[in-house]
């Protein structure tokens, strides 16, 4: 029995887990049978996950004006960048952007402000009314507001938030090349935090930034030891005037790869497909499920375009597979005046 075949019999049929080690072996055996560990991750998706794909779509609720040093990040201070600076959205442009998500066959819709924390009352209760608003749509409201103690990740879930969302990014042993303005415990201290509440939690990487295949497998067993419940997957896009700005891409291979690991690592997880997907994946996109992901970030991101959601369908359909939602494909909008379709009650 090969490698690949001995790991997928461990996760299914002994229900164990793969060690940091086993995956750096696996890793290695990819790189000589790519296309046989792609197929075998998305063997443990389906038995863990079936064949449905969730779709998820964001706001940018709060940009720019960061004070934390992320090295890949275009909302921080400390570099000059074209990304847009402004306070927060009001509830209602929340809500509307929801239900756009909605339409577009989100099932979960995330609310992302920059900065380390919230700190302003207003910003909070206004957050909290965006929070009741986007479950009022049906769709399952996340958040990513940087670091909080337990007695915001009470009122939040008490708001009837459900999943809090807070990336590591990159492995704790490389998070000192990545930032500096706070420590690695803090990120995972949050997730700790958020968990305690009783919310889910999303937690994940952002891969092409220097670091190597093992800093890689270090996040996935962080991710693991923390039983976060979604793992965000992001492909560096280098931003002008970051300090990764010149950073070469990934080669598509590898990133599916490491999908695979992932998916092998974190069998029972949700793992999504985030930003830098499309450009970075290219006409490989579609592998990237069949590598193991069973979630997309459909649309646009928080500084950068996606790419149309009615596509992400397809795709998803053209495999053979299912979206949890289903898109809206007829809406009674009066376009010419931008009149939402939504009930006037939600959006007040």
């Amino acid at each position: 029995m090969n490698l690949i075949d001995k790991m997928k019999n461990k996760i299914i049929k002994q229900m164990a887990a793969v060690s940091s080690a086993e995956a750096l072996e696996l890793f290695i055996e990819a790189s000589n049978h790519p296309w046989m560990i792609m197929a075998t991750a998305s063997e443990i998706r389906e038995h863990f996950k079936g064949k449905e794909i969730i779709l998820c779509g964001i706001t940018n609720a709060k940009s720019g004006r960061c004070s934390e040093d992320c090295q890949f990040c275009a909302q921080s201070s400390h570099y000059q960048t074209a990304a847009p600076s402004y306070p927060l959205k009001t509830v209602k442009q929340i809500i509307t952007e929801a239900g756009e998500a909605a339409k577009d066959g989100s099932e979960f819709f995330g609310i992302v402000t920059s900065g380390k924390r919230l700190n302003a009352k207003k910003e909070w209760a206004e957050i909290f009314k965006a929070i009741k608003g986007v479950r009022e749509i049906g769709l399952s409201p996340c958040a990513s507001l940087g670091i909080i103690d337990i007695e915001k990740a009470r009122e939040l879930k008490s708001a009837g938030l459900f999943r809090y969302h807070h990336n590591l990014e990159t492995a704790r042993s490389f998070f000192k090349n990545i930032c500096t303005t706070h420590d690695y415990e803090e990120d995972v201290e949050t997730i700790r935090t958020a968990k305690a509440a009783g919310l889910s939690v999303c937690a994940g990487a952002l891969i092409g930034m220097g670091e190597s295949i093992s800093h890689r497998i270090e996040l996935a067993e962080t991710l693991r030891k923390l039983n976060v419940d979604s793992v965000p997957l992001n492909i560096l896009s280098p931003i002008k005037g970051t300090p990764l700005s010149r950073m070469a891409a990934l080669p598509p291979m590898e990133i599916l790869m490491t999908i695979a690991i992932f998916r092998f690592m974190l069998p029972d997880k949700d793992i999504k497909l985030c930003g830098g997907k499309e450009k970075n994946m290219r006409q490989l996109l579609p592998l990237g499920i069949l590598s193991g992901a069973n979630s997309l970030m459909t649309g646009n991101y928080l500084t950068t375009t996606g790419r149309n959601s009615s596509l992400d369908h397809e795709m998803i359909l053209d495999l053979g597979l299912t979206p949890t939602r289903q898109a809206q494909t007829t809406c009674k909008c009066d376009a010419k005046k931008r009149k939402s379709c939504l009930p006037e009650t939600i959006l007040k």
